[in-house]
This record gives structure tokens, C-alpha cells and sequence, in this order.
């Protein structure tokens, strides 16, 4: 069954409750409050109430007024080696230039909604789940672990955005516990740690190709926030690099994953959900609004679809398509990128382009039908060995000839570049690079930056220090306040304790 997470609708919503998920905790006061012992009565109610958890997961998937734009893309722009072939306004100029971003950008809002928006459904979800007695002790496990694994989504999201956020756990009740301060970004890691260790508990299969978490996806989820922890801003160096790496270990010891020999799996309609793909955002056709599919597609408009005109929204730097090694198959045309593409209504004309553009979200149904219900990539198995690779090496002091993480690192090479030799070790900077080019474009890659304070640049091939540096892109080098997003204003406004100084 493929689900969009839009439609996974919140549980409190078809209760037609007049407080819900869907009315930030942060934002208003609420009026009216439906009673969990009138919502969670029957095995159907708790199965809407934990589908209504999945609901957040496509917030930055929409748009507002800018044309073939969504939020997500703002997160590419921020790495610098993108671009917005239609003009942009002034907030989204401020990622793509990194010109400084304004607690006023209303982009910066959204992001901070599509973290505390969904919270307040997971929030109710576990504690009337861990509450019930109307189903088996191995369901509410499960439904428990769907909720605990995307709480710790949310949250990891939003601290890894915003640093320093509110830590709520509990469902709004009443006015008292609607405004609450921010809390230290270490408290917020130590919150998605614990959700997760509780989510390994829940007897989950391994993967679901019905889209729902599984424990593929929390042992994934669980390696990421390790490697983050490890890293910048808390910096807590080995002894969590080793738990990534023994955590991505475990999933790569599952057995459940393996890596599509060719890269137009990737985004072939019957491997959703399955194969290299972990976790996905589950897409419908007919419900998904947001232009994923032509928001990519050339501009000046070009007919290689049925509806060009939405085009312009993000394509790749030429700087780093050229990065690829010429032998490497993500550069051959329609794999991860494309030059040319047969015209629309005419296959036997070819049109070229003077630039490439990103084949990664091509949907072939869209082309013809004007709707795209594809998946979107959340979490795939080339992550999981690039970080097991990037643990290990960072582990051993910069390199390592560790015959685990080397090979995990080579099985995606491989793929790329199937004439090149298994190497005997490999170095830190090497896959970085390496996730620089197998990950772009799939919104991962401001999150290393973030966690590394190192950038790739396309033009030496070479992993940079992040500070200092000016992407190929961008109009001003980076520095240390443009990796933390400012609590949008609005949000102060409604909450002046989100102003305060943080309580360590």
C-alpha cells in the first residue's frame, strides 16, 4: 500500500478535534481540547492517531507563492552548488547567496513549523498509546516504535537547524504548557538518543515496503545522530564516531539492503520502499502538490514534459558536474544528471541544453500524466556505507585499512566506477568526497557541513575547511553564524520566552 504521508492524515484531525498537530504548540493559544479517552477507544482510532505522526514528514515539500520551488530546495542552495535558473526573491536570495538569513524570512519559519507542527501528534501518540489496553503488548510496541523514531526525526531536524530548541514530550493539555523555553541543543540530542534506543525495542521488521518506519530506519536515523553527536557542535569525538560505526555496522549486517546495480533503480516506481531505499516520503498523484517532479526541469522553458513551465526551480552548478571523474557513470547522461532529453510529443528529437540539469527526481509518469506521486528519499543504503566508511576512518585518526569500513566505501565507488581497484584504505576526506557526489542534491549535504565544518569544492576537488570558504555559488564566504538558523520572529513574538539566553 502506498501511502502520501499528506494523506496519512492526522489522527487527532479525523477526530475533527478542535486542537491539534496541526496547530503549533508554539504558535497559538488554543481554544478547545478533545479528551484522549474520547479519541483512543478502538484499535482503528490508534492506527489514524499513529499514521497521523507520518503527516510532517512532507511539510517542507510545499511551497508558497514562488513558482517551481519548495522549501526543501532551500537546503541545496545553502551548500552552494546549486542554482535557481528563475529569479528569486529576496528570502530565498538570502540561502542562495548566503547573504545572511533574517529571523523575519518567512522560509526560516517554515522550517521551524515543519519541526514543532508534527511533534504535538507524536507527543500524543506516546502517551496514549504507552496508556491503552485495548491491543496486543507486541502492537503497541510497534506503534510505540513508529512514533519514538519520528519524534526523534522531528527533533533531530530541528536542533540540527536551530541548535538550541524546545524540549516538549507531553501533549498540550492547557495554556500552562503551551509557551516553554528553549532548552541546550546537548538536552534535544540526549532526547532523540533515548526515543531511538526505545524505538530498537519495538520488534519492528527490518524494512516495510508499505513506507512505515522500520528498523532499518531507526538503526539508520540512530548511526546519523551518532556521527553527529561526534562531530560539531558537541564534539563528542570517539567514543561516538565508534557507536556510528557499529551502528551502521549493524544495519549493514542485516542483510535487509543492498545497493540497485543501476542508478535508474533509484527511481524506478516498483523499488519504492525497498532494495536501497530505507525510508522514503510516501507520494500520491493525485494528492501531491508539490512540484518536485517540474520544479526541476529546465528554464527557460523547454518541452521535454508535458508541463515545462514550471521549471527553473534548482539545478546543479556546472562547477560540480564537472567534478565527477568522465569515466564515472553518475555523469552519463539521464543517471544523475541529464544534457539532453528527447522533446515532449516527438522522441525522435533530441533537445540538448547548454547546461545539465538533475535527473535524480525524474519521474517518467509525471512526463506524460502532469502529476508526480514519486517517492522521495529519505534515508538509503549508500548513506549507511559511506558513514560506516567515514566513522571508522575518522576513528582511526584520519585513515583506516579496516576491511569493513573499506569495503563499504568501495561498494559504492563500485558502482560509480567499476574499473577502479579496491583500494587497501581509505582517508576521511576521500569519502566525504565521495558523499559529496553519490548524496548531492538529496538534501543531506548542508547536514555534513554542519557536522564536519568541511565543504567540498568542485573546482579543486578538495575537501575545504568550511570557514572562510566561498562556494561556487554563493556571494559571501561562509562563517560561524550562518550554521544556525535564527528562531523566527514570529515565533518571539507569540512565545517571548524563545528570546531568552538558554539555561545550561
Amino acid at each position: 500500500m502506498k501511502n502520501k504521508a499528506h494523506v496519512w492524515m492526522c489522527g487527532l484531525l479525523s477526530a475533527t478535534m478542535a486542537f491539534t498537530s496541526c496547530t503549533n504548540f508554539l504558535e497559538e493559544d488554543p481554544k478547545t481540547f478533545l479528551s484522549p479517552s474520547e479519541y483512543y477507544t478502538t484499535e482503528n482510532q490508534i492506527k489514524a492517531a499513529v499514521d497521523g505522526t507520518y503527516d510532517g514528514l512532507d511539510d517542507l515539500l510545499s511551497s508558497d507563492l514562488e513558482i517551481a520551488t519548495v522549501h526543501l530546495f532551500n537546503l541545496e542552495y545553502l551548500v552552494g552548488t546549486s542554482y535557481r535558473p528563475r529569479a528569486a526573491g529576496n528570502e530565498q536570495n538570502q540561502f542562495l547567496l548566503l547573504s545572511g538569513l533574517e529571523e523575519s524570512n518567512g522560509i526560516i519559519r517554515n522550517f521551524w513549523k515543519a519541526t514543532f507542527f508534527p511533534l504535538e501528534n507524536c507527543n500524543s501518540v506516546i502517551q496514549n498509546v504507552s496508556a491503552t489496553d485495548i491491543i496486543s503488548e507486541s502492537q503497541k510496541a510497534k506503534y510505540l516504535g513508529e512514533a519514538y523514531f519520528l519524534r526523534a526525526y522531528y527533533y533531530f531536524q530541528g536542533v540540527q537547524l536551530f541548535g538550541d530548541i524546545p524540549l516538549k514530550t507531553e501533549p498540550t493539555v492547557d495554556l500552562n504548557t503551551v509557551k516553554i523555553p528553549r532548552s541546550p541543543k546537548e538536552d534535544i540530542y540526549n532526547q532523540i538518543v533515548e526515543d531511538l534506543k526505545k524505538a530498537e525495542q519495538s520488534g519492528l521488521d527490518w524494512s516495510d515496503k508499505t513506507g512505515h518506519v522500520s528498523m532499518g530506519a531507526i538503526k539508520t536515523l540512530l548511526a546519523k545522530v551518532y556521527l553527529t553527536m561526534a562531530g560539531y557542535p558537541l564534539q563528542k569525538g570517539n567514543e561516538y564516531y565508534q557507536l556510528a560505526y557499529e551502528k551502521a555496522k549493524e544495519v549493514i549486517d542485516s542483510g535487509a539492503f543492498s545497493l540497485f546495480a543501476d542508478y535508474k533503480d533509484l527511481r524506478a516506481s516498483e523499488n519504492e520502499n525497498s532494495g536501497e531505499h530505507i525510508f522514503m516520503i510516501q507520494r500520491e498523484a493525485q494528492d501531491a502538490g508539490a512540484p518536485f517532479h517540474f520544479g526541476l526541469l529546465p528554464y527557460p522553458e523547454q518541452p521535454i514534459s508535458i508541463t515545462p513551465a514550471y521549471g527553473g526551480g534548482l539545478a546543479p552548478r556546472k562547477e560540480f558536474y564537472e567534478s565527477y571523474d568522465d569515466q564515472d557513470i553518475r555523469k552519463r547522461n539521464e543517471e544523475f544528471f541529464y544534457t539532453s532529453k528527447p522533446k515532449y510529443g516527438d522522441p525522435e528529437t533530441t533537445i540538448t541544453l547548454d547546461v545539465p540539469y538533475l535527473c535524480k527526481y525524474w519521474d517518467e509518469n509525471a512526463e506524460s500524466t502532469g502529476k508526480s506521486g514519486a517517492n522521495i528519499p529519505v534515508y538509503r543504503y549508500a548513506d549507511v556505507l559511506l558513514m560506516c566508511a567515514e566513522a571508522k576512518a575518522t576513528l582511526d585518526g584520519g585513515s583506516t585499512s579496516d576491511a569493513i569500513a573499506v569495503d563499504a566505501y568501495f561498494q559504492v565507488r563500485h558502482r560509480a566506477l567499476p574499473d577502479e581497484a579496491r583500494p587497501t584504505s581509505i582517508t576521511v576526506d576521500q569519502v566525504l568526497k565521495e558523499r559529496a557526489w553519490e548524496l548531492c542534491y538529496e538534501f543531506t549535504g548542508w547536514y555534513d557541513m554542519l557536522r564536519t565544518h568541511r565543504a567540498f569544492d568542485p573546482v579543486s576537488k578538495q575537501m575545504v575547511d568550511l570557514f572562510g570558504y566561498q562556494a561556487v555559488n554563493h556571494t559571501y564566504p561562509f562563517k560561524e553564524s550562518d550554521l544556525v538558523f535564527p528562531v523566527p520572529l514570529r515565533e518571539k513574538e507569540l512565545n517571548p520566552l524563545l528570546g531568552e539566553d538558554v539555561v545550561r
